[in-house]
């Protein structure tokens, strides 16, 4: 194993934040993204990506690191504003279920991308925030703006512990 210099990442990491910031609650993954962008901004090994309303030119992005977050809004059957980490077999799972994300397909394709080419992230993760509205407005819902901050604090504490397992 690597011994770590302080303030060193074990894993590059991107984090992935996707949705569409003009329709309220649907963007709120690039809303998150960007919050801990502003409040961790040159923290090494960690990449943070706007992935807007997903695209396959993503694949190349996720291929090169070995740790991956997406955050985004997802149909959890929950309160709005819940916000729920689903990691590796997790996030699998969940992905292949009909209820899934509400960029299902586009974030379905883009793992099974990676799992073909052999170039899955070794660590991956996606945190879901059930949306209240997905109406037009360039910020969250009342009932989801809380859940910025913390879904923000639950990717900071899974970088620790992914790099705490991994040095």
């Amino acid at each position: 194993m690597k011994t770590l210099k302080k303030g060193e990442t074990a894993l590059r990491t991107l984090i992935l934040g996707i949705g569409n910031t003009l329709l309220t609650d649907e963007g709120v993954g690039v809303h998150v993204v960007r919050h801990l962008a502003r409040e961790h901004p040159d923290e090494p090994g960690v990449t943070y990506l706007d992935g807007g309303t997903l695209s396959f030119t993503l694949a190349g992005d996720i291929a090169d690191h070995e740790g991956l977050v997406v955050v985004d809004a997802a149909r959890l059957g929950a309160p709005p504003g819940t916000v729920r980490l689903m990691e590796d077999e997790a996030m699998d799972r969940y992905l292949g279920k009909a209820h899934l994300s509400v960029h299902e397909v586009g974030l379905s394709d883009l793992m099974d991308m990676s799992r073909l080419s052999d170039r899955l992230p070794v660590r991956r993760a996606l945190i879901g925030i059930e949306p209240a509205s997905l109406d037009w407005g360039d910020a969250p819902s009342p009932e989801v703006a809380p859940s910025v901050a913390i879904a923000a604090g639950m990717v900071w504490d899974l970088l620790r512990r992914w790099q705490a397992a991994a040095g």
